[in-house]
C-alpha cells in the first residue's frame, strides 16, 4: 500500500515529468485525485476515457495510469462528454494519473525505446525531435529484416498496420521510431539515411515524401505503438513497490 503522495512521488522519480513542462501540452502528473488517500491497486491503459474508467473501477483499482489524459493545456468546461468521464471518475472514487511525453522519450522505460528493445536493435540513441526534444530512438538490426520480419517481431503475425510504405531496401538494418502521432517527422528519418521508419499515425503527405525519398515506413497505429510504456511502467511499479498493477487493452484500431 502507498499513499496517492507517495505514489506521485515515485512515477517523478523514475520518470522525467518535471523536464517536459512548457514542452508537452498534457498535463503530466495527477490529474485527478481521490477522497480515499491510500492506494492498493493501479490500472493501467493508453487512454483516459469512460470505458476505461469502469473497466478500471470493476477490476478494484485506486487509480488508472495512462499516456493520454484529459487535460490538455487549455481550459475546457465541465459538460458533455467530459463532464461524464469527470463525473465517472468522482463516482468511482478512482485518481487519475497522465505521462504523456517523458512516457514516450524514457530511454528505458518508454514506448520507443521497449519497441527497440523487442526489435533488438543495438547502437540505440536518442532520435526524433520534437520542440528541440528527442522523443524517439533509433538503432540498427543485428541483422537485415524485411518489412514483414519487423512487423511480426514487433506486432505480431495477425497484426494489421495503418498503412505500409515499402519505398526503400527490401530488407532494413538501420531503424527510427517514434510513437503516436509523427508521419511528418519522418523527414527527420530521411536526413538521418535510415531505412525504415516507423511510427504510429498516417498521413497523406507522407506518402510521397517517402517514396521520392527511398525510405520504407510502417504506420502502425497510434494505439499499437503506445502500449508499451504504460505496461512497463506497470511491471516496474508492481516490481518495486508490491502495488498490484494490471494493464487494461482497449484498442482503438487506429
Amino acid at each position: 500500500m502507498m499513499t496517492l503522495q507517495e505514489i506521485d512521488a515515485y512515477f517523478h522519480e523514475i520518470l522525467p515529468i518535471d523536464e517536459f513542462a512548457g514542452i508537452d501540452s498534457s498535463r503530466n502528473g495527477l490529474q485527478v485525485s481521490r477522497q480515499a488517500q491510500t492506494i492498493r491497486r493501479v490500472a493501467f491503459a493508453v487512454d483516459a476515457a469512460r470505458q476505461v474508467f469502469e473497466e478500471a473501477a470493476d477490476w478494484g483499482a485506486d487509480l488508472l495510469f495512462v499516456h493520454h489524459g484529459i487535460f490538455w493545456g487549455r481550459e475546457e468546461v465541465l459538460r458533455g462528454a467530459h463532464y461524464r468521464r469527470l463525473f465517472t471518475l468522482f463516482q468511482k472514487d478512482l485518481a487519475l494519473y497522465a505521462v504523456h511525453l517523458p512516457l514516450d522519450a524514457h530511454l528505458s522505460l518508454g514506448n520507443n525505446a521497449r519497441m527497440a528493445a523487442v526489435l533488438g536493435l543495438t547502437d540505440v540513441e536518442p532520435f526524433g525531435l520534437v520542440r528541440n526534444v528527442p522523443i524517439g530512438v533509433s538503432g540498427r538490426l543485428t541483422e537485415p529484416l524485411s518489412l514483414d520480419e519487423v512487423q511480426k517481431r514487433l506486432f505480431g503475425p495477425a497484426f494489421t498496420p495503418l498503412a505500409v510504405l515499402p519505398f526503400g531496401r527490401p530488407r532494413v538494418e538501420s531503424v527510427g521510431l517514434i510513437s503516436g502521432g509523427a508521419p511528418l517527422e519522418v523527414d527527420q528519418a530521411i536526413r538521418q539515411g535510415l531505412d525504415l521508419y516507423i511510427t504510429g499515425d498516417a498521413n497523406h503527405v507522407a506518402y510521397h515524401r517517402c517514396r521520392e525519398s527511398g525510405i520504407n515506413a510502417i504506420f502502425a497505429g497510434h494505439y499499437a505503438t503506445e502500449t508499451w510504456g504504460v505496461r512497463a511502467v506497470a511491471e516496474k511499479l508492481a516490481s518495486d513497490t508490491g502495488i498490484e498493477t494490471t494493464f487494461l487493452d482497449v484498442p482503438t484500431g487506429l
